[in-house]
């Protein structure tokens, strides 16, 4: 699988590493069901993502998997934090971050602690 589920974090925290080529399927078989078991537990939902090094792509099934999200209530988002050196997908995710429900920060690779307690509320 190229998403890993960061496991330890609070209640209503999600969160997820991708490496390599992130796929259609690691979208329903890692993200999606966790995404979907926290919306059903929690009333608002953080999530901070981790595009790190090890990370290549999106092929174009995971590309459609994500448009699909648009299908989770959008008051049901908290905080989204984005954590990546890559700086073409930073810029832009910042450039388009009115787009997203919820609050949104980019943080630097190195900052994914700093992510993550923001994130979670601290």
């Amino acid at each position: 699988m190229a998403i890993e589920k960061i496991p330890g974090l609070p209640a209503g925290t999600v969160g997820f590493r991708a490496v390599g080529v992130v796929t259609a399927d690691d979208y329903r078989t890692v993200l999606d069901p966790a995404i979907d078991a926290a919306v059903d537990a929690h009333e608002q939902v953080n999530l901070v993502y981790v595009l790190g090094a090890g990370f290549d792509r999106y092929s174009l099934g995971a590309m459609w998997q994500d448009a699909r999200m648009i299908g989770v209530p959008r008051d049901i988002w908290g905080r989204l934090a984005l954590v990546t050196d890559h700086t073409g997908l930073g810029e832009a995710v910042h450039l388009l971050a009115f787009l997203f429900p919820g609050e949104l920060r980019v943080f630097a690779a190195d900052r994914e602690a700093d992510a993550i307690e923001w994130v979670s509320g601290g």
